[in-house]
């Protein structure tokens, strides 16, 4: 027990004097001046144009990064515009079935590469400007290097306008994807002598009189469907100067969404071997899934952007989880105003 005395007692000698610090007033904590520059929600850039050097997502079916591209187009305040493109770089980065199956595969069918193609719109239900406030963090230019890093940032709390959203989505997705049959196989307990030729003979029969006992199989799987659902957003589009310090902006446009994913078409390949189709619908697709994502980007002409999406993906069953990160930069925005005052000039 004196130990443990001895212990606190030693914590406390070190730890009190730190947190005395800690809750004292920084002699730089002073109370600052600012003048709004701007704040103008509704002021926002009309088209926005992502390029993604990179995406990475964690699906079920097919483990996949590469790039995307990605535009955005607002029409009168009442309907955002977007369209969406990813792929992958290649089999080696980073689409694992595709990479697998080109080593292993023991069928004829051809590895498709991943790829995604969605469009759609959101249709502006109710339109909001409310009164907010917003965090600036305050800088100066004599913060530069490690002076900046070792220390912890103020920041002053303005008041701002902040624009909400609730808007309801529809739109269309295509996608495909190599497979690995085996796993799904396992998954769905089927094996290869549930899947038959137009005469009724099985594919783990072949594999036997071919001197091959567990045949390697790879396909494919498309799908083609809509999304419906509802979103979001919190636009801010403020700048503010500031005494003593350089000037703050907060520009973020943040949007949630939550959408339903129905897929009327969702095709697997039959599998081919040694020339012969054998019928893979014994493996189980589902057309119903769901999402929910986060989308966030700046209201600047060149800037970054980000985003991240969950759910189940209609497909294959049993492999439908999905979580996608995707980063886009540089992203281009315009407000496509191009129009200036003109005036006669005056007669002499």
């Amino acid at each position: 027990m004196t130990s443990f005395y001895r212990s606190l007692g030693l914590f406390l000698i070190i730890a009190l004097p730190a947190l005395a610090m800690a809750q004292g007033e920084r002699s730089d904590k002073t109370a600052v001046t600012f003048e709004e520059l701007y704040d103008e929600p509704h002021n926002i850039n009309k088209l926005f144009v992502h390029l993604q050097p990179l995406y990475g997502e964690v699906f079920a079916t097919n483990v996949n990064a590469g790039f995307g591209l990605q535009a955005q187009y607002n029409v009168k305040d009442k309907v955002d515009l977007n369209a969406s493109f990813r792929s992958t770089y290649g089999s080696q980065f980073f689409d694992m079935n595709r990479d697998q199956g080109k080593r292993t595969s023991e069928t004829d069918n051809r590895q498709k590469p991943f790829t995604y193609f969605e469009i759609g719109g959101t249709y502006f239900i109710k339109d909001m400007e409310k009164s907010s406030k917003t965090k600036i963090v305050l800088y100066k230019k004599s913060y530069k290097g490690n002076k900046w890093a070792a220390r912890v940032p103020l920041n002053a709390e303005v008041p701002c306008k902040v624009r909400q959203i609730i808007g309801a989505r529809l739109g269309a997705t295509v996608w495909q994807s190599t497979i690995d049959v085996n796993n799904i196989m396992k998954k769905q307990d089927l094996t290869a002598a549930d899947f038959e030729d137009e005469t009724g003979a099985n594919l783990q029969n072949a594999g036997v009189a071919n001197g091959d006992d567990d045949v390697t199989i790879f396909s494919n799987v498309s799908s083609g469907g809509l999304y419906v659902g509802g979103s979001f957003s919190w636009i801010r589009n403020a700048a503010f100067s500031f005494d003593k310090f350089e000037g703050g902006v907060d520009d973020l446009i943040l949007t949630t969404y939550l959408d339903v994913l129905i897929a009327p078409r969702v095709k697997v390949d039959d599998i081919v071997y040694l020339g012969t189709p054998y019928d893979i619908s014994p493996i189980s697709v589902k057309k119903i899934g769901f999402r929910a994502g986060v989308e966030g980007k700046f209201n600047r002409t060149l800037s970054w952007a980000y985003g991240a999406e969950v759910g189940y993906r209609p497909g294959i069953d049993g492999r439908m989880f999905y979580a996608l990160v995707k980063i886009s930069f540089p992203v281009f925005g315009t407000n496509l105003d191009y129009k200036v005052e003109s005036f006669e000039k005056a007669k002499q």
